[in-house]
């Protein structure tokens, strides 16, 4: 069996050193968990740690909060986590405890959570600088003020407190926006399985299914290998693929509608994230068709600039060209192409960008733009390339066209010598997805004859 990709204890401490080096011996830095969260009553969502907190320890537990410290002599990573605990343990799961911290996950010190309020002030004392993201979590925000206000509250004694806060999302989140030979690993392993998902769900879909049938096939493809969904699946057929944000799932899937399925798998907590859109019998009719190659078209063009030294909204910029003449040509729009982009009369039916940062959170951290201009994309950097079109009911428009919404969407890896396609190997020419259905459908049919003919 091939083994799974993995990122080492020797990768986060990298991560680590070059945060700390970066804030310097005078500052400290505090990064808290993910909380547990409640379903119902005592019943509790999946857990997922915050990405901050998990990209600087890969520590997959709640109620932790990881401090850093440069130039402590006893050590700079210090964790702050749940003890072992046999009796909980039994009931919830394991506990990696002080001793696994420090084993497992490469603190130099750990002290249980419910010590933090005597422990941490002291550790703030004689720093200038606390990095925090602060806003995320006002009631931590609260702990962490009143463990400056204690050190504050030495100033006779002769002990300096903290001055500032700065935040840390301005160097840790530019950290992340870079991923390692490690992460992209991590990040293809998520797109083959994504790109599974997708293509069990185009040889699965039947007139009359459920939309969220269509989902199950993706969720089911994600767990058999071992993860979850990055996000909630959307299903959409006919008019809910116009809805962009589309979840309830719950409605049938109409002969002669198209689907939008938008789904994505998480590996170690790296994303991806693939849109595909097909015809609910397998057959795109006119209309579809060429609604459908103005999208690809928009989306291959704007692949083809996402590269080094072009800005992040290029992709965009030239997706926005290819799709409103599509519509000038298809006499959904009239008038000067130019014009038209001018006064954004596309938006109407292509109302989102083109893209987003792709990581550690689907809709990963990092500024698109930059002294208000716009990011030069360099390489290391991923992102979603994801054009659409969506036609509600619209006066003035051609009743063939209506309830015709369309995503393509690829995850994009920048190189140096321009991109890689993470996601590439799934179908999206309207030939080969006719084609992966038409065979799909063939072997089911001729199974089922085998069947009947069986005694």
């Amino acid at each position: 069996m091939k083994r799974k990709p993995t990122i080492t204890k020797k990768e986060f401490a990298r991560r680590r050193e070059q945060l700390m080096h970066m804030i310097g011996t005078s500052a400290v830095a505090i990064v808290p968990s993910a909380s547990l969260m409640i379903r119902n009553r005592d019943a509790e969502f999946p857990f997922r740690q915050d990405s901050d907190f998990l990209y600087l320890t890969g520590f997959n537990e709640p109620d932790a909060v990881a401090f850093f410290i440069p130039g402590r002599e006893q050590g700079e990573f210090i964790l702050f986590c749940r003890e072992r605990d046999p009796a909980a343990e039994r009931w919830v799961g394991r506990r990696a405890g002080l001793e696994g911290a420090q084993k497992q996950w490469g603190a130099d010190d750990a002290f249980p959570i419910e010590d933090i309020d005597d422990i941490l002030p002291g550790l703030l004392e004689e720093r200038s600088s606390v990095y925090y993201n602060t806003g995320q979590d006002v009631e931590f925000d609260q702990r962490v003020m009143g463990w400056v206000n204690t050190v504050k509250s030495k100033r006779r004694s002769g002990v300096h407190a903290p001055q500032e806060f700065i935040s840390l999302p301005l160097i840790l989140h530019d950290m992340r926006l870079y991923k390692s030979a490690a992460e992209l690993r991590a990040m293809r392993y998520a797109a083959k399985t994504a790109i599974s998902a997708h293509e069990r769900a185009m040889q699965a879909c039947q007139p009359g299914m459920m939309e969220y049938e269509l989902e199950a096939e993706c969720l089911y493809t994600f767990r058999k290998a071992g993860m979850e969904p990055a996000y909630t699946t959307i299903a959409g057929g006919g008019e809910n693929a116009c809805i962009l944000h589309y979840i309830d799932n719950d409605r049938v899937l109409v002969d002669g509608d198209l689907v939008l399925i938008d789904a994505g798998a998480e590996y170690l907590g790296y994303a991806s994230d693939i849109t595909r859109t097909f015809p609910v019998n397998g057959r795109f009719s006119a209309p579809q068709r060429a609604l459908y190659e103005i999208v690809l078209d928009a989306q291959k063009a704007a692949i083809a600039v996402a590269k080094p030294g072009n800005t992040w909204n290029q992709p965009h910029d030239v997706a926005v060209r290819v799709i409103t003449e599509g519509l000038v040509r298809l006499g959904i729009l009239s008038g000067e192409v130019d014009t038209l982009i001018k006064e954004n009369a596309f938006a109407p039916y292509y109302m989102h960008k083109t893209g987003h940062w792709l990581g550690l959170d689907v809709h990963d951290v990092g500024d698109y733009k930059v002294d208000d201009h716009w990011r030069l994309l360099e390489p290391g950097m991923t992102l979603t390339v994801e054009p659409g079109l969506y036609i509600s009911p619209t006066e003035g428009v051609d009743k063939k066209w209506w309830n015709i919404g369309i995503r393509i969407e690829d995850d994009v890896l920048i190189t140096r010598k321009g991109n890689e396609v993470l996601t590439r190997a799934l179908v999206k020419e309207v030939d080969d997805i006719e084609a992966l259905m038409h065979a799909s459908r063939t072997a089911a049919s001729a199974a089922t004859g085998r069947k009947k003919r069986q005694p």
